[in-house]
């Protein structure tokens, strides 16, 4: 594996930093406090191949890699980990899930919507009662005609309100059994299809989250993708590579944390010197930096494995496992380090502490990953 950026990694890199620092850092805490979604802001990284950063050429994509998507990720949550989070969710999940196991037909139809910025994607897995327990769905899609009719409830769905098209996994078989879920792509405005309650959360606050709700919702059997049952099977593979950018967005965080906390601490004064000069503050910034160098090493391998075709789902876990934590720790020795006012909204790290904490929740629990990675291990993976 290379460890040194390629030329348009970087120049991309500085694209996605330049644009974060110009059109989301003046307004960051007021979409926090409002809980604004700024549909706004993704139409113009449209414009800039950010919203369909891995989707082909062919198909009204920027025809990029992971390594170029990791550093667009990180540079976007670097600033704000919530449009960092919508911009992961939209590439990764809808337009990914779309990119790998779309017909022809449907990848024309969709993508060049999705990654030009003019549509918003969502991607509905989750349920109230059914997280992690997936095989257990409750959203039923049952065969009527030519067609399906879609029953049930996702939640904590980003974009679920604002998105233009959903995939949505529903159960075409019995609870608890092998293949018993289908994907289907669902159109907003399609009878039956709604909008729910939008969570108040903690952090992430301007990266939409709500309830998708299907009360009837008849679509053509067109919309499905793959085959029937094969719907856990593809998210599980779609999944793989959204760890990935969870793992960036993880990175970005702590590195936003760990930028603000260094400069910090060189400009605080006590006892007539920099706080750097303290050794509790120096070897928290050395642990800082040092987890966060090794969260970059293992999401770079995973996106070198992905990129070669190769088995990453053990290297996806180990990456998104280990930078989510890294992520809470930093930004929590982050608000030490600034102490009193880390506590106050005037500075940054309050936010990037509150947000860090989805990382070790979303696309998998951290408890998840262990699972995930202790399996792949026990097979010899």
């Amino acid at each position: 594996m290379n460890f040194e950026h390629s030329e348009i990694t970087s120049q991309v890199a500085d694209m996605a930093r330049d644009f974060a620092l110009q059109y989301i850092k003046p307004h960051v805490m007021e979409w926090d406090e409002k809980q604004e979604f700024p549909v706004a802001v993704f139409k113009e990284m449209g414009k800039l191949g950010l919203m369909g950063v891995l989707v082909p050429e062919e198909y009204g994509g920027a025809g990029l890699t992971y390594h170029e998507y990791n550093a667009i990720i990180q540079q976007i949550s670097i600033v704000c980990g919530s449009i960092g989070l919508s911009v992961a969710a939209h590439n990764s999940l809808c337009t990914g899930h779309i990119l790998l196991f779309g017909s022809e037909a449907q990848k024309h139809q969709y993508l060049p919507k999705l990654a030009s910025g003019e549509w918003l994607g969502a991607w509905g897995l989750t349920e109230p009662n059914t997280g992690s327990d997936a095989g257990n769905m409750r959203t039923t899609a049952v065969r009527d005609g030519d067609g399906w009719v879609l029953n049930g409830t996702k939640s904590w769905i980003t974009h679920g309100n604002s998105g233009n098209v959903a995939v949505v996994l529903a159960r075409t078989g019995e609870p608890r059994t092998s293949n018993n879920s289908t994907a289907f792509i669902i159109e907003r405005g399609t009878p039956g299809f709604s909008a729910g309650k939008k969570e108040n959360k903690l952090g992430m606050r301007a990266s939409e989250t709500s309830e998708m709700i299907f009360d009837n919702c008849r679509i053509s059997d067109a919309q499905r993708m793959g085959e029937v049952g094969e719907g856990f099977k593809q998210a599980m593979k779609v999944l793989d590579g959204g760890r990935i950018s969870i793992a960036a967005l993880s990175i970005g965080i702590a590195k936003g944390a760990y930028q603000a906390s260094l400069q910090y601490s060189k400009e605080r004064h006590q006892f007539d010197q920099p706080i750097s000069n303290f050794q509790g503050v120096s070897f928290k910034l050395a642990d800082m930096a040092t987890e966060i160098m090794a969260a970059e090493l293992l999401t770079s391998q995973a996106c070198d494995l992905k990129i070669r075709g190769e088995k990453m789902t053990k290297q996806a876990a180990m990456a998104k496992y280990y930078a989510s934590e890294v992520a809470v720790k930093v930004s929590n020795d982050a608000v030490q380090i600034f102490g009193g006012y880390g506590y106050t909204k005037d500075f940054p790290v309050e936010k990037f502490y509150r947000d860090a904490k989805l990382c070790t929740i979303g696309e998998g629990t951290s408890e998840i990953q262990k699972i995930v990675i202790a399996r792949e291990v026990l097979q010899g993976q």
